[in-house]
């Protein structure tokens, strides 16, 4: 039973990972065709979150994570989601 948990929970992170990408290539064509501040910024909030997503996945993996670990898969999500005030706040 927990493998099963276990697939389930890894394909899930998958998915969040896939979506993450997904947006942040939708934000990059954004970005590339019609050139501003704004969508830069959103950008790079949103490849920041993507990194975030991978490093959150990866560090799930371990079986006994360092803290340092957890500050590691934080930062992305602190500069990710900055950026993307900071383009909405534009």
């Amino acid at each position: 039973m927990n493998e099963l948990i276990d697939v389930l929970l890894m394909l899930m992170q998958m998915i969040v990972f896939a979506l993450a990408l997904g947006l942040t290539l939708i934000s990059f064509q954004s970005y590339r065709q019609n050139p501003s501040k704004r969508l830069e910024s959103a950008f790079i909030g949103f490849a920041f979150l993507s990194m975030g997503v991978g490093l959150t996945t990866i560090v799930s993996q371990l079986s006994d994570p360092m803290t340092v670990f957890y500050i590691a898969e934080t930062v992305p999500f602190i500069v990710g989601f900055g950026m993307l005030y900071l383009s909405l706040y534009r």
